[in-house]
């Protein structure tokens, strides 16, 4: 797509004004969030953070395009995760004991959130637009099949060891999970890097017949896409005071107050995914998907586990009963969708109404 602008005569860089200006100005604004603070500041604040999501969504489809399938997908998930890792472990040093369950709460809520509402979107988009999508068995059965394993391991079994009471590892147990988390992600990540590539790559692939983005537009993409992804966390940071207050007046519970900020975090993929579901790509919408739901569990574990040894506090890890059936009851029916390779409309419907239950059994328990 050309560019009048000057950036794009001079340089040659391939991206809108908006784009780059929009992570400078949230930049800016979250200068100011320390020294005013009213209702009118919060709704800034939240109007220039929905300004850099959509910005960090071009920016990573154009590092994406370059890259190409599934390393651009890969980049991305990797991005979002070490910061919301970043975010979760400066949470916990700064609360103490009271953040013992903070980790448990985001991963779970992410998890949910990219199974159930950012895939059921794509389904029901797509569904609706071409009644029928393909991608291929083989890389989605790689990603559920860890996902699965990760997710029960790190989030269900510590309901039922007996070294310590409650849902709660020790801290040889932690390590231990910790070291299987990363096992996990990495060897899945091997796969769809290297072994079994071929698994994870659209096969509409030749759809993306567009020149890729030179080396310099590439690299200020990269550079302004993670200089979006820490505004995205630290704006989030800064308006969870605002979000608390509101939850707590409506007399929902905190928890709710993890769900929206895990929301906003993960807007970057949920568009980007989105947007490839519209396009017909539902390969890319699912290597988004199940690669940062792998990203977030088997990265913040890990480091949740380190913290806490050094740090000397307990972490509760355990998910209670209705989160753990609402969670095996999301596998079970994304693994039933997945099997025929095809998907429809009616697929994404279920996968909503599965999301539409846990946040209401949130609000209401």
């Amino acid at each position: 797509m050309p560019y009048k602008h000057i950036l794009y005569k001079r340089w040659n860089i391939a991206l809108p004004i908006w784009s780059l200006l929009s992570p400078l100005i949230g930049l800016f604004i979250l200068m100011l969030a320390g020294s005013t603070d009213n209702t009118f500041f919060s709704l800034v604040m939240a109007v220039s953070l929905i300004s850099i999501v959509l910005s960090a969504v071009h920016h990573a489809e154009v590092v994406a395009h370059r890259v190409g399938e599934p390393y651009g997908t890969l980049i991305l998930a990797l991005a979002i995760t070490v910061i919301e890792v970043s975010l979760i472990v400066s949470l916990m040093l700064s609360e103490g004991a009271e953040g013992s369950t903070l980790a448990r709460d985001t991963v779970f809520a992410a998890i949910m959130i990219l199974l159930t509402g950012i895939i059921g979107l794509c389904l029901l988009v797509g569904g609706y637009r071409y009644k029928e999508q393909v991608f291929i068995k083989q890389g989605t059965n790689a990603a559920l099949i860890t996902l699965s394993a990760i997710t029960i391991l790190t989030l269900v079994l510590p309901n039922y060891t007996t070294t310590t009471p409650g849902p709660v590892y020790s801290n040889s147990q932690l390590l231990f999970v910790a070291i299987i988390s990363l096992v996990l992600y990495g060897g899945f990540v091997s796969v769809q890097t290297g072994r079994h590539r071929d698994y994870f790559l659209p096969e509409n692939e030749a759809e993306s017949h567009s020149a890729p983005p030179s080396n310099l537009t590439t690299t200020i993409s990269m550079l302004f896409l993670l200089i979006s992804l820490a505004l995205v966390v630290l704006l989030s940071k800064k308006l969870s005071p605002a979000i608390e207050s509101m939850v707590v007046s409506m007399g929902a519970p905190k928890s709710l107050v993890g769900i929206i900020i895990a929301a906003v975090i993960l807007l970057p993929e949920g568009l980007a995914a989105l947007r490839a579901a519209r396009r017909n790509r539902l390969q890319t919408s699912l290597n988004l998907a199940l690669g940062s739901a792998l990203a977030s569990i088997g990265l913040t574990i890990p480091a949740v586990a380190i913290v806490t040894v050094f740090a000397g506090f307990s972490v509760t890890l355990g998910i209670d009963t209705k989160s753990t059936l609402l969670l095996i009851l999301s596998l079970f029916t994304i693994s039933i969708s997945f099997n025929a390779g095809r998907t429809n409309i009616l697929q994404g419907v279920v996968l909503l109404v599965i999301m539409a239950t846990y946040l209401f059994t949130t609000i209401v328990p």
